[in-house]
Order: C-alpha cells, then structure tokens, then sequence
C-alpha cells in the first residue's frame, strides 16, 4: 500500500510542476490572481478539485 501512495505523491508532484515549468508567465499569473480570490472561492476550487478526484479515482476502479 505504501509503493501504491508514494507512486500517487510522485505523479502529483510530477503534474503540478507542469505548468511552472512549461508557461511560467501565465502560472505566475494565476497563481496571483489565486492570492486575491476570497475564501469562498479557494474553498470552492479545492471542493472541485477533490470531487474530480474523487470521480476519477471511482471511474478508474
């Protein structure tokens, strides 16, 4: 199980540095547009993402 969990931090690392990597002007961005979004919003973003994973991890198995 712990092979399985470290595999899933390593993409999701590998996945988040995309964007820096790739368009840094644009994720610089966003990201500053991210710090001026009020509470409510992040928390929205961050309820998205988790029932996207959610979906996804459900649609895979």
């Amino acid at each position: 199980m712990w092979d399985t969990l470290l595999i899933a931090f390593a993409l999701m690392l590998v996945i988040e540095g995309l964007l820096p990597f790739l368009i840094p002007g644009v994720w610089r961005e966003t990201f500053r547009k991210l710090t001026e979004a009020g509470d409510g919003q992040i928390r929205f973003i961050g309820l998205t993402s988790m029932l996207a994973g959610l979906l996804l991890l459900y649609l895979v198995n």
